[in-house]
């Protein structure tokens, strides 16, 4: 499995970037994982060699989504989002934001979902700043994790 601490983390970017690598971040919760994160998650790899995904904790969950969120453990969707074939790397993050993370990593590439735009996305100033590059991928129409609860929740 790819799940990885920070510290070994960086080192691995690192080494990837000294062998001429393209890394590509993105982040999220990935609380019930579905199509659209699937398809997501594929397009986000093709922009570059390496997709590193920062999870964020289950208290960061907690703080940004309420209460019952995470439904699942972070151990649980960070074995579940290493198993993709499509994801390289996966960091588990505290804060409510990856900003630190996306610094201590600085990929060459940041990537967020259709529900962002230039200035919403966390860190996207600092990845230009070093000459990266941030991108937008359209989200699937009809897919979402509260799109799936609610269908859960009706039946």
């Amino acid at each position: 499995m790819s799940i990885v601490n920070r510290t070994e983390t960086k080192a691995i970017v690192q080494k990837w970037r000294n062998n001429h690598r393209k890394i590509v971040f993105t982040n999220g919760c990935f609380d019930i994982l579905h199509r659209g994160h699937i398809e997501y998650l594929q397009s986000a790899k093709l922009l570059g060699d390496k997709l590193v995904v920062g999870l964020n904790s289950n208290e960061s969950v907690q703080r940004l989504k309420g209460e019952p969120r995470p439904y699942q453990d972070e151990q649980d969707r960070a074995i579940i989002l290493s198993s993709l074939k499509m994801v390289d790397l996966v960091v588990i993050f505290e804060e409510d934001t990856p900003l630190k993370l996306i610094c201590e990593l600085k990929p060459d590439m940041l990537v967020k979902g259709g529900d962002y735009d230039f200035h919403s996305v966390i860190g996207a100033s600092e990845v230009e700043s070093w000459g990266g590059i941030v991108q937008i991928i359209p989200f699937l129409k009809g897919y979402g994790t509260s799109k799936l609860i609610e269908k859960i929740i009706d039946r």
